[in-house]
């Protein structure tokens, strides 16, 4: 593995992955404390779709992708505003829809025979310098955000009636932190594959939410779990000549699984 750090691609592969961590373990704490898990599952899949136009019109498969999640993103927002008892069902049907716009372009592509095994379980040993730009501007978008308007988003987060009350845009603010969860996945996808993406943005978050007790702790710890997951799930991939996403999943996983054994055992018997 050490010898390897000196190509490029793994150079990139790590500064891509460590800048995704940040970003999932940021986004995903907002994810999970907002209880929008499974509106973040519907844009990974229907980014499907942005992936298929890009493929058939020719342009970049990130940005693609990125602006065809953000149009979902949006388009749920404004659908769920008021009927957040109907999430469910549009989240449902966007999701079915997507992918199927997607799978449609591919398939009206002339001569296209590229794998797309690669955006479903990521690859991250293609991450690009374009893409570590993007993933770097989308960081720092996330932490303008999250430092900014904390204390709006952290009232949103845990009593959105109270916030209201206050004066608080939560309309603004949803549409804000479902945007950015969005572009969030977008950027995972890159790295663990639209079907894995939840997990990295979900299994961090719920270990780092044991062990803070502030929404910014869950976000920071969630972001260096997320990260230490992916440098291990990266060199496990490398070493084996495993699917990288999936060996970042499966360390993901285990360490869930480690953290809530040793959890049980010093609550039983240390207790």
């Amino acid at each position: 593995m050490i010898e390897a750090l000196g190509f490029d691609f793994m150079q990139n592969a790590i500064i891509g992955g460590l800048l995704v961590s940040f970003v999932a373990g940021i986004m995903g704490a907002l994810i999970v404390v907002n209880r929008m898990v499974f509106l973040a599952g519907g844009i990974a899949h229907s980014s499907y779709g942005g992936i298929g136009m890009a493929i058939y019109f020719g342009f970049s498969i990130f940005i693609g992708a990125m602006l065809f999640s953000i149009a979902t993103a949006i388009l749920i927002a404004l659908l769920t505003l008021k009927n957040r008892h109907r999430v469910d069902t549009y989240i449902g049907l966007i999701w079915a829809v997507g992918m199927a716009i997607g799978v449609i372009f591919v398939d009206l592509t002339p001569g296209y025979n590229v794998d797309l095994m690669s955006y479903l379980f990521g690859s991250i040993l293609a991450v690009s310098q374009d893409d570590i730009y993007i993933m770097f501007a989308l960081l720092i978008v996330v932490l303008f955000v999250v430092s900014h308007w904390y204390r709006e988003i952290l009232s949103i987060s845990y009593d959105s009636e109270y916030a209201s009350l206050r004066g608080i845009n939560t309309s603004l603010f949803y549409i804000v932190i479902l945007s950015l969860s969005a572009m969030s996945v977008v950027v995972s996808i890159k790295v663990v594959g639209l079907i894995l993406v939840i997990a990295i943005m979900t299994i961090p978050t719920f270990i780092a939410e044991q062990i803070t007790k502030s929404l910014y702790g869950m976000m920071m710890v969630s972001g260096v779990l997320a990260s230490i997951f992916t440098l291990l799930g990266l060199a496990i991939s490398y070493n084996y000549d495993l699917t990288s996403g999936a060996c970042i999943i499966l360390v993901a996983v285990s360490s869930l699984l480690l953290f809530s054994l040793a959890k049980y055992i010093k609550n039983r018997y240390l207790n």
